[in-house]
């Protein structure tokens, strides 16, 4: 005769761990990984509408995907959603400025900015390593933050020479450069 054995879960208070988790702490900690920035972008209601992350990331070649992790709290995503089309900019070490003024005030996210924009609405900015156009794949929530991901349909990058400059990097709260 044999016997079976049911696990229960563990208790919530056994899922604690040792660590400070104390959400400023936790940011900073966070922090010390170096991300890369871009600005996501696109039409909406005959007007660009953008803004700037540093969580995009590649995910899939086949299909071609990628992602971006927005707040909840983002006043700016409800908007971009409801584009057919999205731009997505990869942001060059020259741009720190430029992606202070994408995190400012509305109507002022365009001032002086040399951008294009796609028959279906797509906004990308001339001057950055690579520009994408997307479509939304799928949203996940994800705690306080949504997880997007983007299909790509059409990639427009510079030569593959170093002279067409580096990423902007974002790194404890601050933006930075490569160095090689």
């Amino acid at each position: 005769m044999s016997s079976t054995t049911v696990v229960a879960p563990p208790a919530p208070d056994a899922l604690r761990t040792n660590q400070d988790l104390d959400p400023q702490r936790l940011r900073a900690a966070f922090g010390v990984f170096p991300t890369g920035v871009v600005a996501l972008a696109a039409c909406v209601d005959d007007q660009p509408v953008a803004l700037a992350a540093s969580s995009f990331t590649s995910v899939s070649l086949d299909p071609p995907l990628v992602s971006i992790s927005l707040a909840n709290t983002s006043k700016t995503w409800p908007d971009l959603r409801r584009a057919g089309h999205l731009g997505v900019t990869i942001l060059a070490e020259h741009h720190a400025l430029l992606c202070r003024q994408l995190a400012g005030p509305v109507g002022q996210r365009f001032t002086g900015v040399d951008l294009t924009i796609s028959p279906e609405g797509a906004v990308t900015l001339d001057e950055g390593l690579a520009r994408f156009e997307c479509t939304v794949y799928d949203e996940v929530g994800a705690g306080d933050h949504t997880l997007v991901l983007l299909r790509l349909h059409a990639v427009h990058h510079a030569s593959d020479d170093t002279d067409a400059g580096h990423p902007l990097v974002f790194h404890r709260s601050g933006f930075g450069r490569l160095h090689h």
